[in-house]
């Protein structure tokens, strides 16, 4: 089981996989805010999940900025706070774009799509990193290295 990431400035998208790492689902979407990275642990401890994937927004081009700087701050603290279980930053770019189209093309409007657009985007970023593993023999990404000082 792993539990993918979507850090948003206001909210952050959770999916996670089924036992087998094939499909990924919606869990919820949690409040950016005090309490987030406490609440998204507590959904990795209650998943028994083996890995947790974070989006890492990176432009067009590949490089990164302030909206980057802020999820290796986020991905961190979730990383101290889940330890041992690894987690890893993917690069998400478009995926937010991907999760609206899909989310449009089933017929969802305005407000609920703004509801769970987070949460299916977190189920993109979690699905590539499950398709990337499973065609290339290894998971894409870097892990983030906790200090065990």
């Amino acid at each position: 089981m792993r539990v993918g990431v979507d850090p948003g400035d206001a909210r952050i998208g959770v999916a996670r996989s089924d036992p087998t790492g094939f499909l990924a689902t919606p869990v919820e979407t949690v409040p950016r805010g005090k309490g987030d990275v406490r609440r998204i642990a507590r959904i990795v401890r209650d998943e028994e999940a083996v890995e947790v994937v974070v989006g890492l927004p990176r432009s067009l081009k590949g490089t990164e900025g302030p909206a980057a700087a802020k999820v290796r701050d986020f991905a961190a603290a979730l990383a101290a706070k889940v330890a041992p279980v690894p987690v890893r930053l993917c690069d998400e770019r478009l995926t937010t774009v991907t999760a609206e189209a899909m989310l449009r093309d089933q017929g969802r409007k305005g407000s609920k799509r703004r509801a769970v657009v987070d949460q299916a985007a977190a189920v993109v970023i979690l699905q590539h990193a499950l398709d990337t593993e499973r065609t290339s023999g290894s998971a894409p990404g870097e892990i983030i290295e906790v200090d065990h000082a």
